[in-house]
């Protein structure tokens, strides 16, 4: 008996570990039970996934059934999705037709947001509230020693996604206090800056596109938004492929899978072919070997390796600058991009080869002195940029022991800096092979 029992014990302990890999089920949980419900009642059927808690990923849903390709995802009808027009049929609506100038349909949306979510238990929206994050983990809500810590171009992005915000919520004040008469509390304090700062996170990462016909009661900028409950839960893998789209004929947002699937395993979509400074920007996560995945050299720090005594070194910017040819210039796994050492044989010409621009822009050898000097400069930049990795890392752990608060911020940039680190030296490794072929 005592065999068998064991037997058993060890048969538990390998399915609890399975069921671990796989996803740990959550659809017992109340907020989920909730949500089900209610998207059940606006005429969603779903039999393909469940929630679950991930090791790496997080919240997700899994398959409860193994997948092929061409299989349908999920089918949520248009009752169940969250855009501008559901703003208009609410109370609001008739606040946002006579508001001059025109809110713009992004404002629309967060003001929803907000305005539901401060009504609690009486929005007919709760159980999809119920399980939207609380906080986020986007550049725009980091702290300025974390946004201190990101490559450079990242960093400037996420300034200026912090200034939008800003200036968003500087400009729609005015706005917020019309809408007085519908709540007893001062606007001021629902309409704050954190609730703007959410609702504006919830929707950067979290709609999905659908182009809707232009409205007069709002601005022209593009109304392409909409929030889709429960599908949202859905994870990005940038080795999937899926196909998604509105159906006009069904009513519903539809994704279709062209990967398969194993039972209990996480179903992935892709959010595009995005490096991951694109998807912490936009989406506030990193996907570990992502083959996206690029290390971008700043037009400084390109410059830098050239002589300002150069007469020609003007021209050549200007060049580069006309040509679009200062910006996207990358490190990946496969080495310095096309696009730098390009960048990079302009800035090496020689006087008496300036005249062969245009040629070395459409990728033409020019010289063999040329080539080296720019596989040089190229080896020169890719170690810079690792020692200034190597640097923040060392940074980002000081700051993990000396801020806790900071902690979940601080281990995004940690893996971001990482996988840079990774792909500078594989580039740094192929540079080398590229100057003992060519030596």
């Amino acid at each position: 008996m005592k065999k068998s029992r064991g037997r058993t014990g060890r048969r538990r302990r390998r399915k609890h570990l399975k069921s671990f890999r796989d996803g740990v089920n959550c659809s017992h949980k109340l907020e989920y039970i909730k949500l089900k419900k209610w998207l059940k009642d606006r005429g969603f059927e779903d039999s393909n996934l469940r929630p679950a808690e991930f090791l790496e990923t997080g919240r997700g849903l899994m398959a409860t059934k193994a997948l092929q390709a061409g299989d349908l995802l999920i089918s949520l009808p248009e009752k169940c999705l969250l855009t501008t027009g559901t703003v208009l049929s609410s109370c609001l609506g008739g606040y946002i037709a006579r508001w001059k100038p025109p809110v713009s349909p992004l404002l629309a949306l967060c003001t929803f947001l907000i305005a539901e979510k401060h009504t609690g238990e009486k929005s007919p929206w709760k159980p999809y509230l119920d399980v939207l994050p609380k906080t986020y983990t986007c550049p725009a809500c980091m702290e300025h020693d974390v946004i201190n810590l990101l490559p450079k171009p990242l960093k400037k992005k996420a300034q200026e996604q912090k200034t939008m915000i800003q200036e968003l919520f500087r400009s729609s004040k005015a706005f917020f206090s019309s809408l007085q008469p519908l709540f007893a509390e001062n606007t001021g304090t629902i309409f704050n800056y954190s609730a703007l700062e959410w609702a504006w996170c919830t929707i950067n990462t979290r709609t999905i596109y659908m182009k809707h016909p232009h409205r007069e009661c709002f601005s022209l900028e593009p109304d392409v938004y909409a929030l889709a409950p429960y599908l949202d839960l859905l994870n990005h893998s940038p080795n999937v492929q899926v196909k998604a789209a509105f159906n006009e004929q069904t009513r519903s947002y539809e994704i279709w899978t062209n990967s398969q699937c194993k039972q209990y395993q996480e179903v992935f979509i892709c959010y595009g072919p995005h490096d991951n400074q694109r998807l912490l920007l936009e989406y506030g996560f990193v996907a570990m070997e992502n083959p996206h995945s690029s290390v971008y050299v700043s037009a400084d720090t390109l410059l830098k390796y050239f002589s300002p005594l150069d007469k020609q070194r003007k021209a050549k910017v200007t060049i580069l600058k006309d040509h679009d040819f200062l910006e996207n210039l990358t490190f990946g796994w496969d080495g310095p991009s096309w696009r730098l050492l390009t960048a990079l044989k302009v800035l090496s010409l020689g006087t008496d080869e300036f005249a062969c621009w245009r040629r070395t822009l459409l990728g033409d050898v020019t010289s063999a002195r040329n080539e080296q000097q720019a596989l040089d400069t190229a080896a020169k930049i890719c170690q810079f940029l690792i020692e200034e990795t190597q640097h923040v890392l060392l940074q980002i752990s000081q700051l993990k022991r000396d801020k806790k608060n900071l902690k979940t911020h601080l281990a995004l940039v940690e893996m971001l800096r990482s996988e840079d680190l990774e792909i500078l030296q594989k580039s740094a490794e192929i540079l080398c092979n590229l100057n003992l072929a060519t030596s």
